[in-house]
């Protein structure tokens, strides 16, 4: 049988089943595979995303009988844009503004990152598809017939109101965004996305300062360890982590309104994975991937692997193991002793351990002087050297970057940012080595 009428013909029974219908709700296919009826396939699906019921601020997308999420600092999340404006309007009451029209344009820079979310999502491309297939006039009227409880505004709240030119203007600045942007990252559904995503695997591995490595997202976060940092190093450190009381340091830095500002998604970082359940996960997927013996960096190192045999740990793991773990760590020591925030004797303790397992820099022989700040332009630029052996050096993926001529080549995933080299610095270097690939072409 075909895999995509297999596939289907799946998707028909769980609807059936997800009715409670039994076998008596359809007919037995040749395939043993219980067929629903048209009428009763169609019932349970959620309504299609028409362009108005994109722009109707209660409308929740569906993917496979769940509600499609998005987000702001890629950590809060909401199940639709009513949610978004009230979280809007509390936040906008929470912090001081000179003006209303400060206050007012703070609540409108976070609709619009909200709504990019919704529709630039990380599990489906119908919202963006509905967006870039309808015209400028088309959205604009969809918009215009919005009415809600607060027509003519789309939302009037305590602290902030939404004007429904300024709700429009926000779908609009995605749409002229995307239309030529490409978004780089492992999911998309372009080749060349995927491709200059750091996730993408190298089967032949990537030489990158002496080691191996099966992307360049593995040396990324691999490098955030001292090379003498060893397995069970971790394990001491995270139990240093679960027995100390985070909560008072954390709600220094979330009180402190210029920090926050400057530095939201590190603060809502550090709030979800300093939960205890949080602390004890890393621990259980550590016991699970690496023996305490063994060096953290050199683990994430390519070693005796073959073109197409089994990797470690995957893009995914490198990301949200080894990459956030190392991000907790730094991060503490970089923000434990800022102005006007006293540091508990845990947090003291647990910050000089850090230091100790040389959490306070990055080391790497043969760049920078070999010791060079987390948070830094030094470490920031580095992505761009990895990057020049990859575009430069490798003529395969020299090939897929020149291939993206025109378009502006461009990174967002759920309004999340990144500690290590934020969003924005990320974006310039991807174009920027896409020039140089160009330009080494050219002068052959």
């Amino acid at each position: 049988m075909p895999v995509s009428r297999l596939s289907a013909q799946i998707q028909i029974v769980l609807i059936v089943l997800a009715m409670g219908c039994g076998s008596q709700a359809g007919r037995a296919t040749p395939d043993g595979l219980v067929e629903a009826t048209a009428a009763q396939a169609t019932a349970s699906l959620p309504p299609r995303l028409t362009i108005d019921r994109l722009m109707n601020p209660t409308t929740r997308v569906q993917l496979n009988g769940r509600v499609v999420q998005f987000s702001l600092h890629a950590l809060i999340h909401f199940n639709d844009l009513t949610e978004l404006f009230a979280y809007i309007d509390k936040q906008a009451g929470r912090w001081q503004f000179e003006t209303p029209g400060d206050r007012q344009a703070f609540g409108n820079d976070l609709l619009q990152r909200g709504v990019e979310s919704r529709i630039v999502s990380m599990e489906t491309e119908l919202p963006l598809e509905v967006v870039l297939t309808h015209t400028r006039a088309e959205l604009e009227q969809a918009v215009a017939r919005i009415r809600t409880p607060d027509t003519p505004l789309v939302f009037k709240g305590v602290n902030w109101q939404l004007p429904a030119t300024t709700y429009r203007d926000a779908f609009l600045r995605v749409r002229e965004r995307w239309k030529v942007s490409l978004n780089c990252w492992s999911a998309s559904s372009s080749l060349p996305g995927r491709v200059l995503s750091n996730w993408f695997l190298i089967d032949e591995g990537i030489q990158l300062f002496g080691a191996t490595y099966d992307s360049t997202e593995h040396f990324w976060q691999a490098v955030k360890f001292h090379p003498d940092v060893t397995v069970a190093d971790l394990h001491a450190l995270l139990g240093d982590f679960s027995s100390t009381d985070w909560a008072p340091w954390l709600g220094a830095l979330e009180r402190d309104q210029r920090f926050y500002f400057g530095n939201g998604y590190v603060v809502e970082f550090l709030k979800n994975n300093l939960q205890r359940e949080r602390l004890t996960w890393f621990e259980a997927e550590l016991t699970k991937s690496a023996r305490p013996v063994e060096h953290a960096r050199a683990a994430q190192q390519r070693t005796g692997r073959q073109p197409g045999d089994p990797i470690r740990f995957p893009a995914v793991e490198e990301k949200v193991l080894w990459g956030d773990l190392a991000d907790i760590f730094h991060l503490v020591v970089a923000f434990s002793n800022r102005p006007g925030i006293a540091l508990s004797g845990d947090v003291g303790r647990v910050r000089d351990a850090l230091v100790k397992h040389s959490f306070d820099a990055i080391y790497l022989p043969g760049y920078a002087g070999g010791r060079f700040p987390f948070l830094s332009q030094q470490y920031r630029d580095l992505m761009l050297e990895i990057w020049k052996v990859k575009y430069l050096q490798m003529p395969r993926f020299g090939e897929v970057i020149r291939s993206t001529a025109g378009m502006k080549l461009d990174h967002f995933l759920d309004d999340g940012d990144s500690p290590d080299i934020p969003i924005p610095v990320y974006v310039g270097q991807l174009n920027r080595i896409r020039e140089l690939a160009l330009a080494q072409s050219a002068a052959r």
